[in-house]
């Protein structure tokens, strides 16, 4: 399970998906009703609730996928469905950016380009072993 390439990839994409929550993807100044100063705001994947939701069902979606390395089938559906989802968290992060009065990518903003990478070549290592599969099977 481990010595496959694809695991590491999607242990790759599941830990980046997790620093996600810890360190901010843009930092900015945010307008509160009521007050006359901007507020200084960091957006991270638990800033609301539609980032949390994606990027927590992109974690778990990468876990999960380690463990069905037996049917590699599914684990190419799921690896495919973690790149959309990944699409669309980093669609959010950059729709929440733009509340921002001059926001600033920080530099951890690399990170949804890592979980999305990281589903990417994940999907290319199981169409890979599967193309092996079957050519090993023709050769029977």
């Amino acid at each position: 399970m481990i010595q496959r390439q694809q695991t590491l990839w999607l242990l790759l994409a599941a830990a980046a998906a997790v620093a996600s929550f810890i360190f901010p993807f843009a930092v900015g100044d945010q307008l509160k009703e009521g007050s006359t100063a901007p507020l200084r705001v960091n957006i991270y994947a638990g800033h609301s609730f539609l980032l949390l939701l994606t990027a927590g069902i992109s974690m778990i979606l990468s876990a999960v996928t380690i463990f069905l390395y037996k049917n590699r089938q599914q684990q190419s559906w799921l690896c495919a469905g973690g790149v959309i989802i990944s699409l669309l968290l980093l669609l959010l992060f950059f729709k929440e950016m733009k509340q921002l009065i001059k926001p600033v990518l920080a530099l951890s903003s690399i990170l949804p380009v890592l979980i999305l990478g990281g589903f990417v070549m994940a999907f290319r290592g199981i169409r890979k072993d599967e193309k092996l599969v079957k050519s090993l099977d023709n050769l029977r």
